[in-house]
């Protein structure tokens, strides 16, 4: 993956700035030194964070809506009038309510949707931050300092003495904002409910941190009120939340301190709020027998993917993950990923040993008294953060696709913290706290950054349209029928009926039964003159998906392009049968009615049309020169 050498220069200048100052700090002026101490301070920290974010996603304003984006977004009427979103319901009202704001204020102009996403993107790493400094104040840091500096405890480690640590809060909001895993969550506009989740996470975590920090009632009891809320925001945006106060009361125990019972107290409405998400999928007006059964049918979205296949196959997923995380070379929008149907599989047997092995070296850490204090705890706590906030969809919560890249942006918050837990304790461990390690240090996590920053820029530059992300996927699951048909609905839209073709073809070499791809094969057919082959691709999408208005409509319009008027009429009346209010297929019966000369009918049909969609294309001028018609029979 090539990186632009421009940027990378505008990255390289801001780290080298800084450590030229720091090696010459001791033989500068006053004036330098006061530079370099508003470099050490938050606010250029929180800067140089915002500026890394801003160069890494510069390419992306202009990406277009993608995928899933059409459905959620584009075709969304519900975001049209901001009036359906009071009362709040759904399990997703807030992401859905930023997403009808973006359209109220700037339409369907991607711009605003990618400022809205980036912005939220880089105030997750600042939270990020935030949330690291003051886990850097809880009690146990405190004490493991204060008795570092009294010589108790000759090993553990001293702040004060070890500068590098210092930057630790910075390095690993870098590491979070420049990672290129994260480009899927922040340029692929519809996961905006996953980092927007991800946003009210962090800031109920690190409210509910400083609100315990703090020895003033009324502040402690506003921060605790901050977290409650940005917990039910949270949940209310996406069903990743759920792990949310699991992870307060782990933090809770590991860096504070007190009595027991009242520790509890102060974390039970945190961990009331649990009940939002279950409560929001199945609703709370419902007899017992039928919550049971649809608490049954929220926990697996997909009946095709078993339960335990499903969990099996997570623990090769997650290995994947970490791979991504270490090496994000090869990043796919759309996985071929196989699904496991037995724990003794060697790749799974295998990969779970190695997930078991992390996890055992956190709970080691956490109970260990041979390493420093700062190195158990908060390697221990990345480790545990890592593995619970995966668990929603990486458990036994059977989800269609069993591997996607913005699942691991919540997740990659742990794995930051705890690499650069290792990269940053393990020489103050051993006592390198010499100018020369310092120097090692910042560098190696400054060559790091500036990688990763290289690596989202490349990658968000095949974002930039969709035949571009489609072709890229393709040849990276070329046996996967889904990018073949996703890129073959791209070359449609360009008006490249012939390569759309080749690709529905080759999804169906792929999956006979791809209804999508039978449905788009018939629509090209149709484009291309070629009435009969669409009629058959139609007639075998319905054989699959009977119930599916669009299929009937294309039929229909295919029979009435041929003059087959009757079959054409007997279509759109099935598919009106399957929805009564859709006004395309309105529009097209009172075609067929008034090409039959029924126009009374052909009139109630436009009529209809219109009562559910004013606006649609056409069907004045239709009504109106039936309207003529009539008047002529009349003279």
């Amino acid at each position: 993956m090539r990186y632009n050498n421009d940027y990378v220069l505008k990255i390289s200048y801001f780290f080298e700035w800084e450590m030229a100052f720091s090696e010459r700090l001791k033989t500068e002026s006053l004036k330098e030194k006061m530079i370099y101490s508003f470099m050490n301070k938050p606010i250029f920290h929180i800067l140089l964070i915002i500026i890394l974010g801003l160069l890494a996603y510069s390419n992306t304003f202009h990406v277009p809506f993608l995928w899933d984006d059409i459905g959620h977004i584009v075709e969304n009427p519900k975001l049209k009038d901001l009036s359906n979103f009071w009362p709040p319901s759904g399990s997703r009202w807030v992401g859905f309510l930023t997403f009808a704001l973006n359209y109220y204020f700037g339409g369907l102009n991607t711009i605003g949707y990618h400022v809205v996403n980036l912005t939220i993107h880089i105030l997750n790493a600042i939270l990020v931050y935030w949330f690291v400094v003051l886990t850097f104040r809880t009690p146990y840091f405190k004490v493991s300092v204060i008795s570092a500096s009294v010589g108790n405890q000759p090993n553990q480690l001293n702040l004060s003495t070890f500068k590098p640590l210092n930057y630790l809060p910075l390095f690993i909001a870098l590491l979070f904002v420049s990672h290129p895993v994260q480009t899927q969550a922040v340029t692929y506009i519809v996961q905006r409910f996953t980092s927007l989740a991800t946003m009210f996470y962090l800031l109920s975590l690190a409210c509910y941190i400083r609100s315990r920090l703090s020895t003033l009632p009324a502040t402690r009891y506003t921060l605790y009120a901050v977290s409650f809320l940005s917990a039910i925001l949270a949940m209310k945006t996406k069903e990743i939340a759920f792990t949310l106060p699991v992870i307060i009361a782990i933090y809770e125990f590991m860096f504070f301190e007190g009595k027991i019972k009242k520790r509890f107290l102060y974390l039970i409405p945190l961990l009331f709020t649990m009940l939002i998400i279950p409560l929001s999928l199945i609703g709370i007006d419902k007899p017992i027998g039928d919550v049971i059964g649809e608490l049954r049918e929220a926990a697996q979205e997909t009946a095709e993917v078993p339960r335990w296949g499903y969990l099996f196959t997570q623990f090769r997923v997650i290995v994947t993950y970490i791979r991504l995380l270490f090496l994000p070379i090869n990043q796919n929008l759309d996985y071929d990923y196989p699904v496991y149907h037995s724990f003794f599989e060697p790749n799974v047997f295998l990969s779970f040993v190695f997930l078991l092995i992390i996890l055992a070296l956190g709970i080691y850490l956490f109970y260990s008294k041979r390493y420093t204090l700062y190195t158990s705890r908060f390697l221990a706590f990345g480790i545990f953060w890592f593995f619970i906030t995966l668990s929603v969809e990486s458990s036994i919560i059977p989800i269609r696709d069993v591997i996607f890249e913005h699942r691991v942006y919540l997740p990659s918050v742990g794995f930051v913290v705890a690499l650069t837990a290792v990269v940053g304790f393990v020489p103050a461990r051993h006592g390198k706290r010499t100018a020369s390690g310092k120097r090692v240090f910042a560098g190696i996590m400054i060559a790091v950054i500036l990688a990763l920053s290289g690596a989202a820029y490349a990658r968000n530059a095949i974002w930039k349209d969709s035949i571009n992300l489609w072709e890229d996927t393709v040849k990276k699951s070329p046996k996967k029928a889904r990018p073949h048909n996703n890129l073959g609905s791209a070359y449609a839209k360009q008006g490249q009926i012939d390569e759309a073709v080749n690709e529905y073809e080759a999804a169906l070499k792929i999956k006979p039964d791809f209804n999508d791809a039978l449905f788009n094969l018939g629509i090209s057919y149709f484009e291309q003159g070629r009435i009969d082959e669409a009629i058959r691709e139609y007639k075998t999408a319905i054989m699959f998906k009977p119930g599916d208005v669009d299929i009937h409509n294309n039929l229909g319009c295919a029979y009435y392009r041929q003059g087959r008027i009757n079959e054409a009429i007997n279509e759109y009346k099935a598919a009106l049968k399957i929805n009564p209010d859709y006004a395309k297929v309105h529009n097209n019966l009172g075609l067929a009615y008034a090409g039959q000369g029924r126009f009374n009918e052909a009139i109630s049909e436009y009529k209809t049309t219109l009562q559910l969609e004013p606006d649609f294309a056409g069907t004045r001028r239709n009504l109106e020169f039936i309207y003529m018609l009539v008047r002529l029979q009349k003279k």
